[in-house]
């Protein structure tokens, strides 16, 4: 970072898609130490609208312009992730600290690419899996760990939703080419989920899976179902399927003495069961939701060298995990 003024991190935006409009974008803005100092996007004049609304000193229609300007310290790369490999290469190349919209790239071995450039040059690397940083799944870790349901056996999570308008119109939307996001929703989506599972589990020893195109109304698939195991001998199991009648959000942690249920999306209460007695927790999620993990990269690259809960190391983990049950 070649800013002098050590207490401040300028950042860039990579596309000025709906994700940067309210789940992100403010939150930079939001974090004291750091500054968006400038954003991308191909098309000039939107890019140019959007620096205005959101109070953005420099635009640009070029990446590499922004990755290279001098008075951009750090970049955030939001585009789809058919493109987060080649930008976030020239961001390594570049020496600057980079932070990737989910899913990291559109494969592990993409993801492995990535995070080596970061490695071999000792920049950090992180990517906006904020669920890890929400207070909300922090409370269902907080029970993990307290032991509230005794020894963790199995976990399974139920994702089921029905198309949407565009999806029946046909209309294209780069979530559901394969060519962009090889899962489809499952990448958009269940990515979420199953980077918290790793994260409140631990890692995965093996998975598997079997996923196809039921509803013929784009080239992704839309039905996804999978098995694993983490390495601490914790089982799970999965369904997410986007062509269904009944919108389904449960996740169930199921141990020796109680269990945990939750959503991921929807905003419904926690609840832990133990014996006979229950209990049921609401939490609020802040605005903008990826303040908590925006801030943790604040700590890290200001006031500490811990790490943050979501890097690319743990990122390419989850590539990993999802490959295995889209059977790539």
């Amino acid at each position: 970072m070649k800013n002098k003024d050590l207490n401040l991190i300028r950042w860039g935006i990579i596309g000025c898609g709906d994700v940067t409009e309210k789940k992100s974008g403010p939150a930079y803005k939001q974090t004291e130490g750091f500054e968006l100092k400038a954003v991308m996007r191909r098309n000039p004049e939107r890019a140019e609208d959007y620096a205005k609304r959101h109070g953005v000193p420099k635009f640009f229609s070029d990446a590499d312009a922004l990755i290279h300007d001098n008075e951009v310290d750090a970049v955030y790369i939001a585009t789809p992730p058919d493109s987060h490999m080649a930008y976030a290469l020239r961001v390594a190349e570049a020496g600057k600290p980079c932070c990737i919209e989910k899913p990291m790239a559109r494969n592990y071995k993409e993801c492995l690419a990535i995070n080596q450039a970061f490695e071999d040059r000792g920049i950090p690397l992180f990517v906006a899996y904020y669920r890890r940083t929400l207070p909300r799944f922090q409370q269902v870790r907080s029970w993990l760990k307290e032991g509230a349901i005794g020894t963790v056996r199995h976990i399974n999570w139920t994702l089921h939703q029905g198309p949407n308008a565009t999806d029946l119109s046909r209309e294209y939307n780069w979530r559901t080419d394969i060519n962009i996001a090889p899962g489809g929703y499952f990448d958009d989506l269940a990515s979420h989920g199953i980077d918290l599972f790793c994260f409140l589990l631990g890692d995965i020893r093996e998975a598997s899976g079997s996923s196809l195109n039921q509803q013929g109304l784009y080239s992704a698939p839309d039905a996804v179902t999978g098995s694993w195991q983490h390495k601490s001998g914790v089982t799970g199991s999965g369904s997410w399927n986007f062509g269904c009648s009944i919108d389904m959000d449960r996740v169930e942690i199921f141990g020796s003495r109680g269990s945990i249920s939750f959503a991921i999306f929807k905003d419904e209460k926690l609840s832990l069961q133990t014996g006979s007695e229950s209990k049921e927790i609401s939490i609020v999620h802040p605005d903008p939701i990826q303040l908590p993990h925006v801030r943790e990269m604040k700590r890290v690259l200001l006031t500490s060298n811990d790490n943050h809960p979501s890097t690319g190391k743990s990122a390419m983990h989850t590539a990993w995990f999802m490959d295995q049950i889209l059977s790539n």
